[in-house]
């Protein structure tokens, strides 16, 4: 028989290679279930952005000297390498910092190299002190955050607490997972020798001479080794220090020859270093360890260990009365949010099965549902070889494609079983046929769809670096669909798929012993204590037993009646449709729509944020105090704060899990940089519990009560800000200026604040600057003649202050495994005293003659009280001053900082000073820019697919019309529902959009043609392909919707104690819905006004561009008879 249908090789060859098919199914579920669970988790994916930091330290130099033969002369080296976006550096006391920040494209490594390079050559150029330290080269790993907190309290000496914290840290530390851990708030031992200034100066001693003698005294030597009587021996000296007692007893010579004990000279106690950071849980003081996770490692399974080590120290090594608390756990979240997303794909299939099971019977349904499974199954095997973590950008990509990737395989077996039912082929035969008589236009829709995931996955910068796991992800699944379709499917077609008289239920008596043996399997699980198998299994019996009963009629009717209706309905309406100058009227309509949905758009002026807003899972207040201000004094105002902040809350408020406090370490605004000691900061962590037990209560609302409490603190800096779902991003509001006269810079940001305040722009919470104006110093000016005359330099004076204030480690006293400091410097009473450290009679040995001399510091220095620049910041290579602030609930940035532009220009600013708007706002033009690109190449390639399977440009124009016309369905939808619009979001879900409209088009296109080539005339073919194609049609738009609907909603149900607790804890909301909300409403919105412009707008658009066509032929035809001469013809 001569084959009126195509064939596609690959299928044919799965139908006759049917075992080898299976096999491969086998092998793909089991490593696609192996990946899944060993695949590392995380609540958001780690960004890889090539940061390195360029640290170098310069002990006596101030923040101008810094920047000046320091920070200067690195950046003139570095910004000319290849392929940096970015320099930023901050010049403080002591100290230098320049962040290189690399395009996306520059591997990190390379990167580090590229600026270890440019350091070298800058080395010249450098301050040639012995003080100076040479620059550090490094890298910044931005995913090195804290993933939990560990907070040890309890009734027992602190050297005790500080100990076991010490262990835990150890074996912390011991793990793979795990980068380092901080301690924060403990009190670190030392052994102090506490000089008296009057002794040594009668004793005519220097710092130097007791450091001598303390490491003299306090070592271990090796002899080398002695053979005796053939076997070979170490000879080992041991001198160290066993007990305090021999400290004090230690003799240190001076110059005259006489010898004096320590403790004659010294008060040596064994006691603690100043405290450097406080921290309290929930108001009482803690010892807490941040814990950070190395990039790449499985935070699941690095909090899994810890817990277990906690455990392990709670049973057998700590006291009953030591309480640990584990706060700030990113694990809990991270398994919230991945097992919500779980949860969601499972009733998006769920939803999904139900609709295919009531147009293509439960047999068909299954074998189309069966593609979700398996196209995710070899995503999963080919994630860990392209570095992907499963996070929940990835779980989304999953849920985005839980109705894509069904459109194939709606498409191949609704086909198979047209021709199964129509021609009474043999099943085998009607596979093969199946699909390939739709191959060509699957593949081609299946390649739009992909079009624009291809320039999405090629999306740079930060946020393209958090954002490109959805459209790279999508492209896999997407391709792993079509290989479903048309290896997997057919098989499975082949093997179950029946005729309609042939598929009844199963008999009464049959489905007795089905049902009861289904429900005698679940019993030794019951006995064996596993209810959620039991129950899932009694579940399963119920739903065949009701199918067969009841559902299965219900099915038939929808199927037999209608079904047909529809497409009886649908037929007049196209008929209809299509007559006279109807086509042209409504085509017409549809562009007077789009225009007054544009215009009503301009006017409703709907909100637009860049990142959508979530509902926070904590609030941070930040405390910020001058620079220089004693850690005791920035503690007592974050009890100020701390107190009125759980004022707000109350007393056991059922939605607060914890409060948090640091002072000085991990206080920073910048979660980056937590590992630096400030004794002016301080921080207040106000964490939640997961969203499902707030009782829908919002956390949001608390962030204006808690900044309307704590604003009246004098001296103090507090902003109260949100943890937020996206990638780190600067400020909502955020403005530079930019200029060399640090002096014009500091006056013009404090007059540019008062300008602000003056125009009442709301929505601005507060503008603050990052500039350190005023840091407290005294500065000792050495006159370097009399110095000089005195055989004394600035090295020995600076030592001698710094020592006798701050204190010198010398040696180190070790007890067991464990090894403490030395410390050398004078009793507390002398030196907190300023007065006496300033009078300080320095000893030291004459540089000239070498003799031990003493002489006052006022004799070769002059003493001056002054106020310094804190630090200098500057933005390639620019001095730059920042002016940042939060936006308010109820306002947005981008409504704000238009306000802000329109009044600049009536700003005057110095010559030399450039004032630009970045942050936030800086992110988003470059993300709008780079979507705006994509959408256009998205567009192009679409096109570009269509041209090549048509062969022609009027037919890609009818189906691309529908990307432009369902934009208008997303515009209404947002008006109508008075939703905020996400730069990010609702753009990617624009672009995205714009690759599945088409292809249902594609397909109605590609079969209209087909009735054309047959014989019929365009108005019959467009109507009998319509009548056709309706089905899948609105088949794999339905599947694509309810498979966003519930995440579009925030539905979520607990499958696990559904079955094991008979509890759903059925719950809408959260921050799943918030976050991914304005995408899935984007194309739930743009897919369904698409669905009607398929089944509507494309055969009028076709048809009227084929009568158009026919008229201009025939017009021509006319034109060119005309002008015949027939007479010659003749």
């Amino acid at each position: 028989m001569e084959k009126k249908y195509k064939e596609f090789f690959a299928t044919s060859w799965a139908i006759d290679n049917k075992i080898s098919v299976y096999v491969l199914v086998f092998i793909i579920t089991v490593f696609g279930l192996i990946n899944y669970f060993t695949i590392p988790k995380e609540q958001f994916p780690e960004i890889v952005i090539p940061q390195i930091i360029v640290s170098t330290v310069y002990p006596g130099t101030s923040p101008t000297d810094m920047e000046n033969l320091v920070t200067r002369p690195l950046e003139k080296n570095i910004k000319s390498i290849n392929g940096v976006k970015k320099i930023t550096s901050r010049s403080f006391q002591d100290y230098s910092a320049i962040i290189v920040e690399f395009n996306t494209n520059v591997e990190v490594k390379d990167a580090k190299q590229k600026v270890k390079d440019a350091v070298d050559k800058t080395s010249n150029d450098l301050p040639k002190d012995q003080t100076f330290k040479e620059p550090t080269v490094t890298d910044i790993d931005l995913s090195e955050i804290p993933i939990m907190y560990i907070n040890l309290s309890g009734d027992i000496p602190l050297d005790r607490l500080k100990k076991y914290a010490d262990d835990m840290q150890e074996k912390f530390e011991g793990l793979k997972e795990i980068t380092r851990v901080d301690i924060i708030g403990a009190l670190d031992r030392e052994i102090q020798i506490n000089m008296d200034m009057y002794k040594m100066r009668a004793a005519n001693l220097t710092f130097y001479d007791v450091q001598s003698a303390v490491a003299a005294n306090n070592v271990t030597v090796s002899g080398g080794n002695i053979d005796l009587q053939g076997m070979s021996r170490s000879i080992r000296v041991v001198g160290e220090i066993k007990n305090i007692e021999e400290v004090k007893n230690i003799v240190v010579s001076t110059s005259s020859g006489a010898q004096v004990k320590l403790k004659d000279i010294a008060v040596v106690v064994d006691s603690y270093h100043d405290q450097e950071s406080f921290a309290r849980y929930n108001g009482k003081n803690v010892i807490t360890l941040n814990i950070i996770k190395k990039s790449g490692q499985n935070l699941l399974d690095a909090s899994d260990q810890i817990k277990e080590i906690i455990t392990d120290f709670k049973d057998n090594k700590l006291p009953p009365n030591l309480a640990v608390e584990i706060t700030g756990d990113q694990s809990r979240f991270t398994r919230n949010t991945l097992t919500e997303l779980n949860n969601t794909i499972i009733i998006g299939f769920i939803l999904v099965t139900l609709v295919l099971m009531f147009f293509m019977g439960v047999v068909n349904s299954i074998f189309v549902g069966l593609s979700v499974p398996l196209s995710m199954f070899i995503a999963y095997i080919f994630m860990p070889y392209i570095g992907f973590t499963m996070n929940m950008l990835v779980m989304f990509a999953f849920i985005f494609a839980l109705g894509i990737v069904v459109d194939d395989a709606i498409v191949v077996i609704e086909n198979t079983h047209r021709i199964f039912k129509k021609t009474k082929l043999p099943i085998a035969v009607s596979a093969k046929f199946g699909a390939g008589e739709v191959f060509a236009p699957i593949l081609s829709g299946t390649l739009t769809t992909l079009a624009p995931f291809l320039p999405l996955a090629f999306w740079s910068g930060v946020v393209g670096s958090f954002m490109k796991f959805i459209p790279i992800t999508l492209i896999i699944t997407l391709f792993a669909s079509l290989i479903v379709a048309y290896i997997f499917n057919p098989i499975f077609a082949v093997d179950f798929m029946k005729h309609d008289d042939e598929d009844r239920p199963v008999p009464l008596s049959k489905l007795y012993k089905i049902t009861l043996g289904i429900i005698a399997a679940a019993i030794p699980f019951y006995l064996l204590s596993y209810t959620g198998i039991g129950n899932f299994l009694v579940f399963i019996a119920i739903v065949i037993f009701m199918h067969n009963i009841f559902w299965y009629k219900v099915l038939r009717k929808f199927q037999s009646r209608f079904i047909p209706a529809m497409m009886r309905r649908y037929e007049s309406l196209l008929a209809w449709v299509l007559l006279g100058k109807r086509p042209i009227k409504i085509l017409w309509a549809m562009i007077a729509l789009f225009v007054v949905t544009m215009v009503v758009n301009h006017y409703v002026k709907t909100d637009v944020v860049f990142f959508p807003n979530n509902e926070p899972n904590s609030l941070n207040a930040y405390i910020k105090m001058p620079i220089g201000t004693d850690i005791h004094v920035t503690d007592s105002v974050a009890k100020v704060v701390e107190r009125r902040v759980m004022g707000v809350f109350g007393n056991n408020n059922p939605i607060v899990e914890s409060v948090v406090t640091n002072v000085a370490l991990g206080a920073s605004e910048d979660i980056f940089d937590n590992s630096t000691k400030s004794s002016n900061l301080a921080k207040i962590a106000i964490n939640f519990v997961e969203y499902s037990k707030r009782g829908g209560v919002s956390t949001g609302v608390y962030l204006a009560e808690i900044r309307k409490v704590v604003k009246d603190i004098p001296g103090a800096e507090i902003i109260i800000d949100k943890n937020s779902s996206g990638p780190p991003t600067g400020k909502p509001i955020n403005i530079e200026f930019a200029g060399e006269n640090l002096t014009d810079l500091v006056n013009t940001t404090s007059k540019f604040i008062r300008f602000i305040d003056s125009l009442q722009i709301g929505g601005i919470e507060e503008l603050k600057s990052d500039f350190a104006a005023t840091k407290p110093e005294i500065v000792i000016n050495l006159d370097r003649e009399r110095a000089n005359i005195e055989g004394i330099s600035a090295g020995i004076v600076g030592g001698a202050i710094r020592t006798a204030r701050f204190g010198t480690e010398i040696s180190k006293y070790r007890e067991g495994e464990d090894q403490y400091p030395i410390m050398l410097r004078f009793e507390e009473n002398q030196r907190n005293d300023i007065e006496q450290l300033l009078n300080l009679t320095i000893t030291y040995r004459d540089m000239n003659s070498g003799a031990i001399r003493q002489i006052p510091l006022s004799v070769v220095a002059k003493i001056d009280y002054v106020t310094s620049y804190g630090q200098i910041n500057r933005l390639n290579l620019k001095r730059v001053i920042t002016l940042s602030s939060n936006v308010l609930d109820g306002y947005t940035a981008n409504a704000i900082i238009p306000q802000i532009q329109k009044a600049l220009p009536q700003y005057s600013k110095p010559n030399g000073v450039e004032i630009r708007i970045t942050g936030e706002q800086e992110d988003q033009q470059e993300s709008m820019v780079f979507l705006s690109k994509a959408m256009l190449l998205s567009l192009f390639l679409i096109m570009f697919i269509m041209i090549t399977q048509f062969n022609s440009m009027s037919k890609p124009l009818i189906i691309v019309s529908e990307v432009i016309f369902s934009i208008m369905g997303v515009l209404i939808g947002y008006m109508i529902f008075g939703m905020t619009i996400s730069i990010i979001m609702t753009g990617m879900g624009i672009v995205a959009l714009a690759g599945i409209v088409v292809r249902n088009g594609i397909l109605l296109v590609e079969f209209t043609d087909v009735l054309k080539e047959k014989g019929m005339k365009t108005r019959e073919a467009i109507i009998e392909a319509g009548k056709t194609r309706i089905t899948p049609v609105i088949l794999t738009a339905t599947a694509t919707i309810l498979g966003l609907i519930p995440l579009a909603i925030g539905m979520n149900i607990n499958f696990i104690t559904l079955f094991t607790d008979l509890n759903p804890h059925l719950h809408f909301g959260g921050d799943n819905v918030m976050f991914f909300g304005p995408l899935s409403w984007t194309i739930i919105f743009g897919l369904s006004f698409a669905t009607f412009l398929t089944l509507i707008l494309i055969p009028v658009m076709y048809f009227v561009i084929y009568s158009r066509g026919i008229r201009r032929q025939r017009r021509k035809s006319n034109r060119l008879a005309q002008k015949v001469d027939f007479k010659k013809l003749y």
